[in-house]
């Protein structure tokens, strides 16, 4: 996507051939600033403190990690210790799970001295399919678009709803609630996106309208709570939102306030889209409620704020008194039943299992032998 002007991704590999580089999204939206990661602790941390973001290019930016890694050590034992130093440091994306998975049984059987060529290759793949598929998702999620422009009599734009930021800073390019909307722009579709900021860490007023603008769609910052009444005045015409974790029976986990979001959606019969790839599922999963790990993060991000003060500076202020208690849950689940469709690389489909095994049927060749 575009960054002033220029075809931009969120994570690549340096000239020297080894680091990685990233778009520190920390920063953003007030500066635009790339950092390079040189070892397996730069990745842990950068995924732990949200410089990286979004559950495919977490699970991107932790494959690069077990490349840095093997770099210094390319032993059985130093493989297993990057998966788990990795794998701590956001429980809730599956994607993260995904990658290491991947890149570890593609390393394990190999020689040492291999290991090193193979992770960076092994890598880089996993970065180019997640563009691939979030490009497709754009693809099958396009029509929605068209088909809801050519049914408005006025054709003014197309409104959507989206929550937290899936676009692609949440993945290495494209992005997956926002790769159809970049491509209904692109193809001449008029769209305008509501933009929830998405409290505590404000992704949608920061991340979300940041991008939006960079690549010239139209889009509006409305507070969390608004989506409810301008569903009610009509003024959405569909939400669509990306996912964290997607159970086999389509329930799904993504930041929180999504649920409230689609009660509302189902309340005014507004149609409630969730855009993910393959990647993102958790086959193993029934209950997204129940099993569903649930991240809890430090309570200062919603005891405090961060902004440019009127002389143009960075500030942080502190929004409750000093003695308050604060409980800061990262994530919630929404149940399928409140899901109208699922928008995936392979197409669309129901929220539920019968859904994703029909477009998923090595999934349901696999649970036939595991029965």
């Amino acid at each position: 996507m575009q960054v002033e002007g220029k075809p931009t991704r969120t994570i690549w590999l340096n000239d020297d051939g080894w680091s990685v580089g990233i778009i520190d999204q920390t920063k953003l939206p007030f500066r635009f600033e790339c950092t390079s990661l040189k070892t397996l602790d730069d990745v842990a941390k950068a995924i732990a403190d949200m410089q990286v973001r979004g559950a495919p290019l977490i699970g991107a930016t932790a494959a690069y990690g077990m490349a840095l890694a093997m770099r210094v050590k390319a032993s059985d034992v130093a493989l297993k210790e990057a998966v788990r130093i990795l794998l701590a440091t956001r429980p809730t994306a599956v994607n993260l799970r995904w990658a290491l998975d991947n890149m570890a049984t593609h390393l394990e059987n190999l020689p040492e001295s291999e290991r090193v060529t193979a992770a960076y290759s092994r890598a880089g793949a996993i970065a180019d399919e997640d563009s691939a598929q979030n490009e497709a998702i754009g693809r099958h999620g396009l029509p929605l678009l068209k088909t809801i422009y050519e049914r408005k009599v006025a054709k003014g734009p197309v409104n959507l709803l989206t929550h937290c930021n899936a676009g692609w800073l949440a993945t290495v390019d494209w992005g997956t609630a926002l790769s159809p909307v970049y491509l209904a722009h692109d193809t001449g579709i008029p769209v305008h996106v509501w933009v929830d900021e998405t409290r505590p860490r404000n992704q949608g007023a920061g991340l979300t309208a940041w991008e939006l603008g960079q690549h010239g769609v139209p889009y509006t910052v409305i507070v969390d709570n608004a989506g409810g009444h301008l569903m009610q005045k009509g003024e959405v015409d569909l939400c669509i939102v990306g996912s964290d974790r997607t159970t086999g029976e389509g329930d799904v986990c993504n930041k929180i306030g999504t649920y409230l979001k689609a009660l509302a959606a189902f309340d005014n019969d507004v149609p409630f889209y969730v855009a993910l790839p393959g990647t993102t599922i958790d086959w193993q999963l029934k209950d997204g409620v129940q099993s569903i790990p649930i991240e809890e993060r430090d309570g200062a991000e919603v005891a405090t704020i961060t902004g440019r003060d009127t002389k143009g500076d960075l500030t942080t202020v502190q929004l409750t008194p000093t003695e308050s208690s604060v409980l800061n849950i990262a994530f919630d689940v929404t149940p399928s039943r409140l899901v109208t469709g699922l928008i995936t690389e392979r197409g669309l489909t129901k929220a539920s299992s019968e859904g994703l095994e029909a477009l998923y049927p090595e999934q349901r060749s696999q649970k036939e032998k595991v029965g």
